[in-house]
């Protein structure tokens, strides 16, 4: 889509890996306000669950970590002592800003559970060039979110942003075209609400990625309703006419993640949810040769599609194109 050109650049850094195949690449972790800071430093320092996969994360260790993540959100700031606590027990050096740690690192996982102070963490690492991995949400608007790949690109530098649903096996394989291109899909996940971000971006953001997994990009128009359970449902509708549905999980028939994707003679399940370590996987690869396995494309429109999710109950469900709201957010 044209409006996603000026990103291109971001797009074509395919070059040698950054780093010579012995350097162990010392990673630093911004914000310890979520779990999954944890859960990466376990496997990167100790090893996955699964010791036949110990050679995936081969040559990345956490060696410092800066604790601040959100300022105000107090399910984010209570878990942060916690969680120092015991990346520190992993041999992890704490500091007090993100230019100490820029100077110990190679590599970033910018991990702060609030999206807001993404775009104001994330300046001086892409100064420096370093590849950096931002976990979900990439930031708390769409606007912050296209000057985050704005300025990357300006930079050339390597930005990666997922979540770990889109690394489902069953998910995968339908993006690999097992079943033939997919004309219909429709996923859930829980939707957890923050006040500070647009519905979808706080947690609503895995099962949005699932579906544009398999769907792929192209997606116009967009249109927010309910389930007849009264949950979130979110319709997108492509511009070669296939359909894309996102529903919040529920406590009956759409338990946790899942979903199911269709062609014009087959169908699969997708969205399942299979742990960090597939997501890391592909972490460690980027932190390797600085290419990132989603194009800012692909990882734009997500965002622009949950944003026009919010506009479209803004308008009580009407239908919200793409191009307007990243219009609306300055691109």
């Amino acid at each position: 889509m044209k409006h996603f050109l000026i990103l291109a650049v971001l797009g074509s850094l395919i070059c040698k890996p950054l780093f010579a195949e012995e350097k162990i690449i010392k990673v630093g972790i911004i914000g310890l306000d979520t779990s999954h800071a944890v859960a990466f430093t376990t496997i990167l320092n100790k090893g996955p669950k699964n010791p036949a996969d110990a050679e995936k994360f081969t040559g990345v260790k956490v060696v410092a970590a800066y604790p601040q993540g959100s300022r105000d959100i107090e399910t984010s700031i209570s878990r942060v002592p916690e969680h120092t606590e015991k990346v520190k027990a992993m041999g992890v050096t704490i500091v007090d800003s993100i230019d100490k740690l820029l100077e110990m690192v190679d590599a970033v996982l910018l991990e702060s559970n609030d999206g807001r102070v993404h775009l104001e963490q994330i300046r001086p690492v892409l100064e420096t060039g370093k590849p950096v991995f931002i976990d979900k949400p990439v930031a708390a608007s769409l606007q912050d979110v296209i000057t985050i790949y704005k300025e990357a690109a300006d930079k050339r530098a390597p930005v990666f942003s997922s979540s770990s649903l889109r690394y489902g096996a069953n998910t995968q394989k339908v993006r690999t075209g097992v079943i033939g291109k997919v004309q219909s899909a429709e996923t859930f996940s829980p939707a957890k609400l923050e006040a500070t971000h647009p519905d979808l971006f706080w947690y609503g953001i895995h099962g949005v990625e699932s579906l544009f997994t398999v769907m792929g990009t192209g997606c116009i128009s967009v249109s927010r309703g309910v389930t007849n359970d009264g949950l979130i449902q979110v319709t997108g509708r492509w511009e070669d006419g296939r359909t894309g549905v996102f529903r919040e999980s529920n406590s009956s028939d759409r338990k946790g993640y899942g979903g199911i994707a269709r062609t014009k003679s087959k169908e699969a399940a997708v969205g399942s949810y299979d742990g960090y370590d597939p997501l890391l996987e592909q972490v460690v690869k980027f932190f390797k040769t600085g290419v990132s396995p989603v194009s800012p494309e692909e990882t734009l429109e997500i965002y622009a599609f949950m944003e026009a999710a919010d506009e479209s109950k803004r308008q009580s469900g009407a239908t919200i194109t793409i191009k307007d709201v990243m219009f609306k957010a300055g691109h």
